[in-house]
């Protein structure tokens, strides 16, 4: 994505049609991700999986209240930025945060929650480093429908991540203690757009990938490419923005 784009957002954007390129349709995922977690009031807010800490930058010079720690177990994605105003970088896996119980407002994964394990863990971690009035957002790829899973063909090895469903995803948040207030489906804005720009400019983008990267692993990943954009229009896989709050009936 960074040879790609020569940008350090690592997400797949969310398109539009103001957003004709990767790092304008990921700016904008960024904004619409912000919006959904209500980052204009927050204080307080981690972002578990951070990559490249590029977002929590983009939220920070939004909403300048607001504090942000990036949570990472990567240590050289967390040093690539170096020290930022009002952003925090901690070296720690989405399991065991270093948080105190009730202690922060909101708790981010934009596009990382896939390759958290076990999810349930991160979720029960969320659940208890957020206050009693936070909110938990995701963004996330995930398929549809319990026979997606033979269907993906070649996203069964090039998509490096869990493959979980809507159902499986909606479930395991309300069985560990939360409630969804806002669902979003937003495949077609995301893997379709992708598609067809890494198409149409396959020939300028395979040059920049291939001073790093054989021949063959641009072919591959044409490939997924294709496919993912035929997953997506035949609602096999999706992308889903949830925000969620703790039920109330909870005991402390």
């Amino acid at each position: 994505m960074q040879l790609a784009t020569g940008g350090s957002m690592l997400n797949f954007g969310y398109w539009s049609s103001k957003c004709i390129d990767p790092i304008s349709a990921q700016n904008n995922l960024c904004t619409v991700f912000g919006e959904l977690a209500e980052l204009s009031s927050a204080k307080h807010a981690v972002d578990v999986g951070s990559g490249l800490s590029a977002p929590s930058m983009l939220w920070r010079d939004s909403f300048p209240n607001l504090h942000l720690d990036c949570v990472n177990i990567n240590f050289n994605q967390l040093s690539f930025s170096g020290p930022q105003k009002n952003i925090e970088f901690i070296n720690s896996t989405s399991t065991n945060l270093p948080f105190a119980n009730d202690s922060v407002d909101r708790v981010l994964a934009l596009e990382s929650a896939q390759h958290f394990k076990p999810l349930s863990d991160f979720i029960n971690e969320s659940k208890r480093i957020l206050m009693k009035n936070g909110l938990f957002v995701l963004a996330i790829p995930l398929t549809l429908g319990e026979s997606s899973f033979r269907k993906l063909g070649l996203l069964k090895f090039t998509w490096s991540s869990e493959h979980y469903t809507i159902d499986y995803l909606k479930n395991i948040l309300t069985l560990n203690g939360f409630s969804i207030s806002s669902e979003k489906l937003i495949g077609s804005n995301v893997y379709d757009p992708l598609a067809d720009y890494y198409v149409e400019n396959r020939t300028s983008l395979k040059k920049l990938i291939l001073k790093n990267y054989p021949s063959y692993v641009e072919n591959i990943l044409f490939k997924s490419i294709k496919k993912m954009k035929k997953a997506s229009e035949e609602k096999i896989i999706d992308y889903v923005l949830l925000k969620c709050t703790l039920k109330s009936n909870l005991s402390d």
